[in-house]
């Protein structure tokens, strides 16, 4: 039932990052159009807009990534051949992503209170709004990389039982 809701949520993700890549076209457009053609004049706010829509990009497709298995792993030894091989290579890469996306939220959580005392130059925008994708980053990894783990440790278990 959990995998269902997470599987879900993250199809959310994909569904807000697929709208958010069509709007980021919008000002990156706008911004050629202005510079390379004169067509329509320079507008400095499309730049802040286009910054922080990439931003969110960047951030919802790190979480993505995550639920995915495609961020956070980096092969440095070869691939165990055996359940508990297997479980402790995976359980690691997962603990330090459990262990990253705390980190992200305890000190996420104090950077989105220092962008919500700034704001942004041109579009006069409350900085928290791209700053706080910070904490909910980090909260999404650990809580992917927290199921990812125990299902680990349920592929470890089964195989066990399996062998005997």
């Amino acid at each position: 039932m959990i995998g269902k809701i997470l599987e879900r949520f993250c199809l959310g993700l994909r569904v807000i990052i697929g709208i958010l890549t069509m709007a980021l076209a919008i000002p990156v457009a706008a911004q050629v159009l202005a510079r390379y053609t004169g067509i329509i004049p320079v507008y400095l706010w499309t730049e802040e807009l286009a910054t922080f829509i990439f931003v969110w990009v960047v951030m919802i497709g790190s979480m993505i990534a995550v639920w995915d298995g495609t961020h956070f792993a980096v092969l440095v030894i070869p691939d165990a051949t055996s359940p508990l091989g297997t479980l402790i290579q995976n359980g690691f890469v997962f603990v330090l992503l459990i262990i990253f996306g705390a980190i992200f939220v305890i000190y996420g959580i104090e950077y989105t209170k220092f962008g919500a005392i700034q704001h942004s130059v041109m579009m006069n925008a409350n900085m928290a709004l791209t700053h706080v994708s910070v904490p909910i980053a980090g909260a999404a990894w650990a809580i992917f990389a927290t199921y990812r783990l125990a299902q680990a440790v349920a592929t470890y278990r089964d195989a066990r039982s399996a062998a005997q």
